[in-house]
């Protein structure tokens, strides 16, 4: 071609003309030749008869050319083309989960077995003899009865197929485990939150609950002085009441064994027992039984004590206590007692608040007490324990710093202190009118803007940078919540106490500290031993 051409641009027009008819013919000559062997091919492959074995895990030639035997032959040759594809299709990924399965070496035998058993028998299948004799033979037509039942087979163990993937992928897709790892803890940390607020509510109500062997024991000591009127006629005034030189204590409490455990610690631990003076005060409906208690049980060494009532003192009134005057609004009232129980299920950090009743915060004495009253307070009115550590119980965490009167007041970052066990320069409490200032924040805080629930807020106010950090052995906490207080901790402390729900006296004590307590309660008083105190 390329001479002719060369040819025909020396020449004139005829040279062009026979130029171009050569070009053409030969591109004809061309293209039939390929088209011819093209067909020689075809012819050859619909003309042979190849051999193969009729399993799943033929070759890619072996699939080719039983397409091509169906497009040549017979419609049914497609459709069980289609069928084995699917076959093929479902076996490799059984075979591949089975592989992953292995690999996992986790419980799962169950499932490898399923898949290996699947796998072989999706391999067996068209080996089967009526299947291969009358589906898979080479030159043999297509038997359509056969072949719906192949299909029928096929559909069945492709559908255990996919039940038993979908089974797997589930327990083996990384995302969908994480996903469903997720979903769980956060169902089961929902189920937390709404267990710890209904068990902190039944630890609450079993603190605040009276115990029967408790009311027993008051019913006895009541049932005592109706009896022997005479017995319990009231005593005069002691002069040791207000002897400035000895050592006064206040207790507020209304259970009769937990007061006697206090002044009962305290005398058999002081070695000048009778310069210790206990000021018991506690409410109307106890305050026989209390007395009737110290009657018939005289605390030992010469101690004295003294019991009234909250309603003996007259200037405790709604006048003159702010506290009392808010009680007696409806808003306050609905505050603290309706829906008490949806409230503390609903709000568990503030619900022992809700009860305005005071707290018994249960204490015993490990030492003598008499060096508390050697301590310099350095002119200050308090002298306590401080409880934070870290970020925890500080000033922040029980006011409301977003109050401006609040905020510019008082430090956030301030240290709490026990409430608990607490000594006092009453001198110094009248010089910084302390009272005044109780009762001014009280006021001010009618609506709870100030804080919400609690008397410590307003005693961490009212004597805000008056109070003197006593040493921690004075005073360890804890033993009503804590199990992890540590017993050279408590050795040598010089007051242990059980605050939180659970009590010494109740089922729900820590067995690890309930000797502590249990070691001074009266056992030889006749009622104690009636009343089966369980100790």
């Amino acid at each position: 071609m390329a001479v002719a051409v060369r040819g025909a641009r020396g020449g004139g027009s005829g040279g062009i003309n026979g130029g171009l008819r050569t070009f053409f013919s030969h591109r004809i000559f061309i293209s039939a030749t390929f088209t011819l062997l093209f067909l020689a091919t075809l012819s050859a492959l619909f003309s042979s008869h190849p051999h193969h074995h009729p399993s799943l895990t033929s070759s890619g030639n072996a699939y080719v050319q039983r397409t091509f035997l169906a497009i040549k032959s017979d419609p049914l040759k497609t459709r069980l083309d289609l069928i084995y594809k699917q076959a093929n299709d479902h076996m490799t990924l059984v075979n591949t989960y089975a592989a992953y399965a292995r690999k996992l070496k986790l419980d799962i035998s169950r499932q490898l077995r399923m898949f290996d058993e699947l796998a072989k028998n999706l391999t067996d299948l068209p080996l089967k003899p009526s299947y291969k004799s009358s589906l898979f033979e080479p030159g043999s037509d297509v038997d359509e009865d056969v072949l719906r039942q192949f299909e029928k087979e096929v559909k069945e163990k492709v559908k255990v197929a996919r039940l038993m993937i979908a089974e797997a992928k589930e327990s083996y897709d990384t995302q969908i485990k994480i996903q469903k790892l997720k979903d769980t803890i956060f169902a089961v940390n929902e189920l937390l939150i709404k267990a710890k607020k209904n068990g902190a509510f039944a630890s609450l109500i079993s603190a605040k609950s009276v115990p029967k062997s408790l009311h027993c024991l008051a019913m006895r000591l009541v049932g005592e002085r109706v009896a022997n009127p005479e017995k319990y006629k009231e005593e005069g005034y002691k002069a040791e009441f207000e002897d400035p030189s000895l050592y006064h204590y206040a207790i507020f409490s209304d259970n009769v064994i937990a007061v006697s455990v206090v002044i009962r610690s305290v005398v058999k631990n002081a070695e000048e027992p009778w310069k210790h003076v206990f000021h018991v005060v506690t409410d109307k409906m106890n305050v026989a039984a209390m007395k009737v208690w110290f009657r018939m049980r005289p605390v030992e060494g010469g101690s004295s004590v003294e019991i009234n009532a909250v309603e003996d003192y007259s200037f405790l009134n709604s006048s003159y206590v702010p506290v009392l005057k808010q009680l007696e609004s409806a808003n306050m009232q609905k505050f603290y007692f309706e829906n008490q129980a949806e409230n503390a299920t609903k709000d568990g950090s503030n619900m022992k608040f809700r009860n305005p009743k005071i707290s018994v915060h249960v204490e015993s004495s490990s030492k003598d007490l008499t060096g508390l009253w050697k301590v310099d307070l350095d002119g200050k009115v308090n002298g306590a324990v401080e409880t934070c550590f870290g970020s925890f119980h500080r000033y922040a965490q029980y006011l409301n710093f977003s109050h401006p009167l609040i905020k510019e007041r008082f430090n956030p970052k301030a240290c709490a202190w026990a409430f608990g066990m607490n000594i006092f320069d009453l001198d110094a409490w009248r010089r910084e009118k302390c009272t005044e200032h109780y009762h001014y924040w009280q006021n001010l805080n009618e609506d709870r803007a100030l804080w919400k629930l609690g008397s410590l807020p307003p005693g961490l106010i009212t004597f805000y940078s008056t109070t003197k950090s006593l040493d921690k052995s004075w005073h360890v906490l804890g033993l009503g919540y804590n199990p992890s207080i540590s017993m050279d901790e408590i050795s040598n402390a010089a007051v242990i106490h059980y605050n939180g729900n659970m009590k010494p006296w109740l089922d729900i004590a820590m067995n690890q500290y309930k000797n502590l307590w249990t070691k001074y309660v009266d056992n030889d008083m006749e009622f104690v031993q009636m009343c089966n105190f369980g100790l």
